[in-house]
């Protein structure tokens, strides 16, 4: 495989969708954890990055979002860290071969560090760097630490990161807007803030991935202030598919394929170097966002 970074200097990427809405679909009961699937299910975890590939993505994402001790603690999974996470690696890799790259999934740990919460940096930076290494045995090409809100956890993940494996890092928060212009993560962290500190970190991509309440127009805006922030680094972009609504107790994001084919468009025009889809996205969505990448 071309190394990540190199092959963004050539060609813009497609990173893949969302994963527990299409677990859900697949089975996944309300509250279960989904990581245990990269082991009892591995077949239909598996068979839902293979929907993901052959809709175009070139970036397969880890089944591990929540794969911190702390976060498997709330299933009693807590000393599961090495196989669940190494299987969800290894499960991407079957199904994307050596066509595309893998990405090790690293959601927030769960909870806030000091001093607004009870975990140091340093047991925080062991938590991830735990999760990472076993990312890493596991064969990802790089490390997605996503939907971050807190700069500060960020820098966190990324030591981290560099402490556990030599691998590309990729940095992403959740934005919301603030104003009529501005947007922050849930901590109140600016755009300009929240990028700088995560390239000053280390980070080799940075980006958002999901949003609160973000219409087309708000992602294309955020994408513009993020890639002025980024600078030569290159910028990811995974928007949900079009903002929430509440229909009979159900939350249904109503975007087609053909209208996040136009905004992926756009967000190619401004810059940034990977797409992809977040809450709400599928295969559908991605291929549709393929074929307009070309």
């Amino acid at each position: 495989m071309t190394d990540l970074l190199v092959a963004l200097n050539t060609r813009p990427l497609l990173c893949d969708g969302a994963m527990g809405t299409q677990l859900m679909d697949c089975g996944l009961g309300s509250g279960d954890c989904g990581m245990l699937w990269n082991t009892l299910h591995s077949n239909r975890v598996r068979g839902i990055h293979q929907f993901y590939a052959e809709a175009g993505c070139n970036l397969l994402t880890t089944n591990t979002f929540g794969g911190t001790s702390y976060a498997l603690d709330r299933h009693g999974l807590a000393d599961h860290v090495l196989k669940l996470n190494r299987a969800g690696a290894q499960v991407a890799r079957e199904a994307i071969g050596k066509s595309g790259w893998v990405l090790g999934d690293v959601g927030p740990f769960g909870d806030f560090m000091e001093p607004l919460g009870q975990t140091s940096a340093d047991e925080l930076c062991a938590m991830f760097r735990e999760q990472i290494a076993a990312l890493a045995e596991g064969g990802v090409d790089a490390i997605l630490i996503e939907t971050m809100s807190d700069p500060a956890e960020m820098e966190v993940a990324i030591a981290a990161s560099k402490q556990a494996a030599s691998l590309p890092i990729i940095g992403t928060y959740a934005f919301q807007k603030s104003g009529e212009t501005g947007f922050r993560t849930m901590m109140g962290a600016p755009v300009k803030e929240a990028i700088e500190r995560a390239i000053a970190a280390g980070a080799d991509i940075v980006g958002t991935n999901c949003g609160v309440e973000l219409s087309f127009g708000d992602y294309l805006e955020l994408a513009r202030q993020i890639v002025s922030a980024a600078g030569k680094t290159p910028v990811i972009l995974q928007p949900n598919a079009g903002s929430p609504q509440l229909v009979n107790g159900e939350i249904i994001y109503n975007a087609t394929p053909e209208e996040m084919a136009a905004l992926t468009a756009d967000l190619l025009d401004a810059g940034v170097r990977i797409v992809g889809g977040c809450c709400g996205t599928n295969p559908g969505h991605l291929a549709a966002m393929s074929r307009r990448i070309g």
